[in-house]
């Protein structure tokens, strides 16, 4: 009787490591679920990968970035979507808010090698932001939300540092260990004041926007 192919000894030599890197991964991908915390810059590679369906293109459509506007971006991570959406504001102004630095830095000279002015950055906690109500025309974040470690308090500064009438929009993809659900956003936004207009994408990859009611505060 022959031997099935998968028993012999070199595809057992293969497959052995494969379980356990797959068996890592997701321990890793379950621990980062339940320690939500921002990408380190040291494994920035990570954040400078493609994003299939939440491209930058699908973010300006829902975004829709004007001229002279003041906009923030939460977590811009290495500039993934920061200096496309800059070159679209003609004298606006985005300005940057991240926990980590290094981010910061590593973003600032991106936009100087490009020439892009009116990028701001700040460094703090979004859980707490350092910003005056109603400072921004709009805001956006990027698979960012899910490695704040308190959702709720975040969305509650962002319905306050956004104006009346303004704009908030998040990215979210399946990819990611932190990935929050649609129907999990929903919910926390409308709790922190925040209306749901539309969604572009599906449940596994989306962008959604939402709106400080004109009448908030």
């Amino acid at each position: 009787m022959r031997a099935h192919p998968a028993d012999c000894p070199a595809v057992r030599a293969i497959r052995r490591p494969l379980v356990l890197a797959a068996a890592a991964g997701i321990g890793i991908s379950l621990w980062w679920r339940k320690n939500p915390s921002a990408c380190p810059y040291n494994q920035r590679f990570w954040v400078q990968l493609p994003h299939p369906f939440i491209t930058r293109a699908r973010l300006a459509e829902i975004l829709e970035p004007k001229a002279r506007e003041r906009l923030l971006e939460i977590g811009p991570g290495t500039g993934y979507y920061t200096l496309d959406i800059a070159a679209r504001l003609d004298g606006g102004r985005l300005e940057l808010f991240d926990i980590q630095q290094e981010m910061l830095d590593h973003v600032a000279r991106l936009a100087g090698e490009r020439g892009l002015e009116g990028i701001v950055p700040w460094h703090g906690d979004a859980q707490d932001m350092l910003f005056e109500d109603n400072r921004f025309d709009g805001a956006f974040l990027v698979t960012v939300l899910g490695e704040i470690p308190d959702q709720d308090a975040a969305l509650r500064e962002l319905a306050r540092v956004v104006k009346p009438g303004g704009r908030v929009v998040f990215g979210e993809i399946g990819f990611d260990p932190h990935m929050v659900t649609f129907d999990g956003l929903r919910e926390r936004a409308a709790a922190a004041g925040l209306e749901y207009e539309r969604r572009l994408g599906t449940g596994f990859a989306y962008f959604a926007r939402f709106r400080v009611p004109a009448a908030a505060r």
